[in-house]
């Protein structure tokens, strides 16, 4: 829960009452009240950018809608059975007036909402990944071969390899509530033959949009065709997928008003769905419009709560996804973020505090810099991988986040930290209206990863730029190409093809069209999940992670957890469990006797093992008398791990003594 004080000033003292992040709404201050002028000038659909989340399980749960708070309330992200929930996203309608002011939300009790949603997978027709496209000479975009190219024609590319359901629509209240109803299933079908269900449409009892995402399913309709590559391997499907929504709303006799669309993208589970992270799509996407002077970029002086503390609260949070993050005191030589003696160092804006804080700022990778300056933090690789000599070869915080840091630096901020007073918001109903859209907005995005894009967890490079889109956080919709056929910019794309297109085809980045943002995702996704967990060197210590918060590195797993709270063992046994972390991914390239466990059986086995992997929750810390010194009041578990052994469906603590 959190105090609406608090979601407006910004982030909670999450470190000291072990609460959530919470991260304060764009339209803080607002009134309470309705405007004065309730004239309807335009509806808008939100969250403008929504995020549904696979799962192979019939049980489900709303993706976050208030900042800050977790989607599943108690942390159960599988149904008992090894499944994995859905998560669904839900839209809603709000008027405005000609001021653009919020009015309030538009439901089924006093509007007819026709909903339509337009979905697709287009990965099988797309190009290649090697890297991004847009970082020019500090890591230069390397060219992609379509994938599946063997088949020729954009009418045969289209009609064998885009799955492609066409638009569906659904109007009322409390329509296919469970998610399960065919007549409301979104179903195209790959290589002309294999139907592939890419969600379901539903409606809450308010007449909002609820969109069910696919089973997380992946094949290949090519017989004897094991996985190659991290991201492109042909003949395979899988049910990602991302298009427009769109409401057309009858008030009364009212003529019908088309609301301002949306855009909803399926993606994979957020295996630490309470750990946000370092840098995410809001920060992204909002750095999008402050640069397209859409927004205005914070002023000082700062709000310690509201604008630096978040940052410094996720890196924290990342000691218990990643040992490299977890041992960071000791190799960076940085405190810990977590810990509540220093978070009061860090909100001291005193000049005398003022070479502590540009310590602490040293250690954070400089975005200007020309070198890769490894060893800092965010200890992630980049988007230049690739390139081992290139500043992008690991994470750089964007310029708009460290813009931040540098004021903070220099002491020009507030310390409004305080401390956190009764929880009192639970819901976007306990929200005043005038802020729900921008809690809406914030809470969809806020969960996803911005970076490093290689290509990333849920959608990847082309939203850093503006082209994309028709206000902020709100994707455009093409109006300039066929929608029967797939986007061909020849044999070869190429940087300049991606941004100045091909002749008379416009450019991959630019306006969109259904399956246009996760076409260029791994095919298929569970690979890259994968692949991408970490890069082993020939270091001692540490190895360099990708997206720690979305797909764990190294955790503490359930048996671990166990022990620590046992009273019955020695204080220092129980540290020592405590201490001890597990790789997440342990296991998947291989059980067994002179196990092969190679890369590739790696990423031919999460195909089939992503949903046994474990989910990192919190969980409460030693209470006892006789507690271990050290161990917080709440930690970081991994649990509902299934077997990874394909073979057998026994949980991995079978025959263990109890």
């Amino acid at each position: 829960m959190i105090k609406r004080r608090d979601f407006l000033a910004g982030a909670s003292m999450a470190p000291f009452l072990a609460a959530p992040l919470q991260r304060a709404a764009f339209a803080q201050g607002a009134r309470s009240g309705p405007p004065a002028d309730s004239t309807i000038a335009r509806l808008a659909v939100y969250p403008p950018l929504g995020m549904s989340r696979v799962g192979n399980s019939e049980q489900w749960f709303l993706a976050p809608e208030v900042p800050g708070i977790q989607p599943e309330p108690h942390g159960q992200y599988k149904d008992g059975t090894q499944k994995v929930k859905k998560q669904v996203q839900r839209f809603r309608v709000y008027a405005f007036n000609a001021a653009g002011e919020v009015i309030r939300e538009i439901t089924a009790a006093e509007a007819k909402i026709e909903w339509t949603v337009h979905v697709a997978n287009t990965k099988g027709a797309w190009y290649g990944f090697n890297n991004p496209l847009d970082n020019q000479e500090l890591a230069p975009g390397l060219p992609g071969p379509l994938r599946n190219q063997s088949i020729r024609g954009d009418a045969d590319r289209a009609r064998l390899l885009v799955i492609d359901p066409g638009p569906n629509a659904i109007t009322g209240a409390s329509r296919n509530p469970r998610g399960n109803d065919p007549a409301y299933a979104m179903t195209g079908k790959f290589w002309n033959a294999t139907p592939v269900t890419l969600g379901h449409l539903g409606t809450d009892e308010a007449g909002r949009l609820l969109v069910f995402p696919g089973d997380g399913v992946a094949s290949s309709v090519i017989a004897n065709n094991p996985i190659t590559n991290f991201a492109d391997n042909d003949g395979w499907y899988d049910d990602w997928c991302d298009g427009p929504v769109s409401a057309r709303v009858t008030i009364g006799t009212s003529a019908p008003i088309d609301a301002e669309h949306a855009w909803v993208a399926s993606c994979g589970p957020h295996y630490a769905p309470e750990i946000m992270p370092f840098i995410s799509l809001y920060d992204v996407l909002g750095s999008v419009a402050i640069e397209a002077g859409w927004m205005k970029s914070p002023e000082p002086p700062l709000s310690f709560r509201k604008h630096i503390y978040p940052l410094f609260f996720k890196i924290g949070q990342m000691q218990w996804v990643s040992s490299a993050q977890n041992l960071a005191p000791s190799w960076i030589e940085v405190g810990d973020f977590a810990n509540p003696a220093y978070v009061k160092r860090l909100a001291d804006p005193a000049p005398a505090n003022a070479a502590f804080r540009a310590d602490v700022l040293a250690k954070f990778r400089d975005p200007n810099a020309s070198d890769a300056q490894q060893y800092k933090l965010p200890y992630m690789l980049g988007d230049g991988i690739n390139y081992a000599k290139s500043a992008l070869s690991w994470y750089r915080i964007p310029h708009e986040q460290y813009r931040i840091l540098q004021l903070w630096s220099v002491g020009k901020f507030v310390d409004d930290l305080g401390p956190q007073a009764a929880a009192e918001v639970t819901s976007i109903e306990r929200i005043p209206v005038a802020e729900q859209p921008e809690a809406l907005t914030r809470a969809a995005l806020e969960p996803c990863s911005g970076g490093a894009f290689h290509p990333g967890v849920e959608l990847t490079w082309p939203l850093r730029h503006r082209e994309l889109y028709s206000a902020p956080f709100r994707i455009k919709l093409a109006t300039d190409r066929d929608p029967r056929l797939v986007q061909n910019l020849g044999l070869l794309l190429t940087p300049e093809k991606a941004f100045g297109g091909n002749g008379s085809t416009p450019g991959a980045v630019a306006a969109q069209m259904p399956g246009d943002l996760t076409r260029w995702m791994g095919l298929p996704w569970q690979c890259d999940a994968f692949s991408c967990q970490f890069v082993t060197d020939g270091n001692d210590f540490p190895s360099g992670a990708w997206w720690p918060a979305l797909l764990p590195i190294d955790v503490l797993p359930q048996l671990f957890y166990r022990e620590v709270m046992n009273p019955k063992l020695p204080p220092e046994t129980r540290v020592k469990f405590y201490e001890n972390r597990l790789t997440w991914s342990r296991g998947v390239a291989g059980v067994g006797y002179h196990a092969r466990a190679s890369y590739l059986d790696g990423l031919n086995a999460m195909v089939y093992l992503w949903a046994r992997m474990g989910f990192v929750v919190s969980r409460p810390g030693p209470a006892d008398a006789g507690k271990p010194a050290g161990i917080p009041a709440r930690v970081f578990v991994e649990v509902d791990r299934g077997a990874v052994d394909l073979a057998t469906a026994a949980p991995p603590d079978e025959g263990i003594r109890r």
